[in-house]
């Protein structure tokens, strides 16, 4: 099993940034991926941004050019830098993470961006 510890979540204006951090109890080298989703009021949970064991990062459009996803291996740690936030990115944040064949998901943060 992998258990998950999110933070960095908050209130933040339009504009601002957020940096979301995940603490693994597994090492990073271990997981075929780290990653973020995260869901909205109303609506479905959607994938946001994700780094594979490789180094490899893919990210949702609406994260494309504002947001980065890195991993602090000593730490077992993914963040996930967010900047020019818009209300739209409004949404729990949820860290997901895939160990041998299985997902595993944090208990989320909230970031609010007002509008």
């Amino acid at each position: 099993q992998v258990q998950l510890v999110e933070s960095g979540g908050g209130l933040v204006p339009t504009g601002g940034s957020l940096r979301l951090s995940c603490a693994a109890s597994r090492s990073i080298n271990s997981l075929n991926y780290m990653g973020w989703h995260r869901q909205a009021p109303g609506a479905q949970r959607e994938f946001v941004a994700r780094i594979f064991s490789n180094g490899a990062t893919n990210y949702a459009d609406s994260a494309k050019g504002r947001f980065t996803i890195s991993r602090d291996n000593a730490k077992n740690t993914v963040h996930l830098q967010m900047n020019s936030l818009k209300p739209e990115d409004t949404a729990v944040y949820y860290c997901t993470v895939r160990y041998i064949g299985r997902e595993y998901w944090g208990q989320g943060t909230q970031v609010t961006v007002p509008s």
